[in-house]
């Protein structure tokens, strides 16, 4: 390991050079992986959630997977006249701030208003309290919120604080366990407090024919058992007017295509890591070979084997990839730290540098680094010892 160590020191100027550009590319690859990592896990939340069940929008909903647009609360009873309901209950989303349409990253930060314990236990989804408690059928009507995560730490916000939401004051009961996905940036009301909210919004004109408990933007349904998902959701379109389904496997449809583009920009990320940082241990480990031919001559002359020759040269290699692989990962690992301290301001965690990426940074650098190295280093197992004596 000494001698190893000596070898590398001997060619400062280019083993530094070649270390900085597995560092830059290490860097890039454990920055992009980490946002992955987040985009996969709201993915992964979002999958999870609509597996069991069908989420039934107005007609005109534009939005993947909430329901903002307004819809009569009576559908619900359509629904559930439908063979094979379950169980059917209306919500209401809206954003938390209207104003911040399409701004940040990720799912924006919501409001969601349901009767407690509507699902009568049918949902797999299940949110905890970390603090405080859960909201119940005796809130309903009061003035009360349960915080997502994520907001909680953006307002600074516990149970027994006040809120303000669009000039109406509530009361915090509870904060939800983290769950790196939608609930995280969700502030959960009762019903009759996100409908009178939802009716706020309204156009004045629009609001004069309308009870704000006569409104909602989604109706969630939980089929019977053994009722498929699918036929049931066409089902429901072909019997209520003016309403569109979603299931699991339309969120893994619509949503699977822009994380497959993600994943392919990663790649493309790891190949470029791989070319340039693989050819400058080429370069390096070939002028090393060309500087040490007569030292190679006479380890070939007492004795040493090919696979020595070639095992200490992949070793170079090899801890040259390593040293640029822990390089990257430590700045990689800054530039995640102080992007997620900076968006947790608003609310906006960009990275996700998990445990398992950083063991796939090294051992990439490391792996990169000693394949990279074995043409240079069967190139010196192959010298002939007498002609590497008489090299000068």
């Amino acid at each position: 390991m000494t001698n190893l160590l000596r070898n590398l020191v001997r060619r400062k100027l280019r083993s530094s050079l070649t270390i900085v550009g597995i560092t830059i590319g290490i860097w890039a690859l454990v920055v992009m992986s980490s946002m992955a990592n987040k985009i996969g896990a709201l993915v992964e939340g979002g999958s999870n959630y609509y597996q069991d069940k069908i989420v039934v929008t107005d007609a005109t909903n534009v939005a993947v997977g909430f329901g903002f647009t307004p819809m009569r609360i009576d559908t619900v009873d359509e629904i559930r006249a439908i063979p094979g309901v379950a169980v059917a209950f209306a919500e209401v989303g809206m954003l938390l701030d209207p104003d911040n349409i399409g701004a940040g990253f990720g799912i924006p930060d919501l409001i969601s208003g349901a009767l407690a314990n509507a699902d009568e236990g049918r949902e797999s989804f299940e949110v905890s309290a970390a603090r405080g408690r859960l909201l119940t059928p005796k809130d309903e009507g009061e003035s009360v919120l349960v915080l997502g995560a994520d907001l909680a730490r953006k307002f600074d916000k516990g149970p027994g604080d006040e809120m303000t939401i669009r000039e109406n004051v509530f009361l915090v009961i509870g904060v939800l366990e983290p769950t790196l996905t939608a609930p995280d940036t969700t502030v959960l009301l009762p019903l009759e407090a996100a409908q009178d909210l939802l009716a706020d919004d309204l156009p004045g004109i629009i609001q004069q024919g309308f009870d704000p408990q006569d409104l909602a933007t989604q109706i969630v349904v939980f089929p019977d058992p053994e009722t498929d998902i699918a036929a049931l959701a066409e089902l429901i379109e072909a019997d209520v007017s003016q309403v569109q389904t979603l299931t699991g496997a339309d969120f893994d449809e619509q949503i699977g295509s822009a994380t497959a583009l993600f994943n392919a920009i990663i790649l493309g990320v790891a190949l470029i890591s791989l070319s340039v940082g693989g050819l400058s241990v080429i370069n390096t480990m070939a002028m090393s070979v060309a500087e040490r031919t007569r030292e190679i001559g006479i380890k070939r002359a007492i004795g040493a084997s090919r696979f020595t020759i070639v095992r200490e040269f992949v070793a170079e290699s090899g801890v040259i990839g390593l040293i640029g692989g822990l390089l990257g990962l430590v700045l990689g690992a800054i530039v995640v730290m102080f992007a997620n301290q900076a968006g947790r301001q608003s609310g906006t965690i960009l990275f996700d540098l998990t445990a398992g990426t950083a063991i796939f940074a090294l051992v990439f650098a490391s792996v990169l680094g000693m394949l990279a190295g074995l043409i240079p280093a069967w190139s010196a197992a192959r010298l002939d010892p007498v002609q590497a004596l008489r090299h000068e």
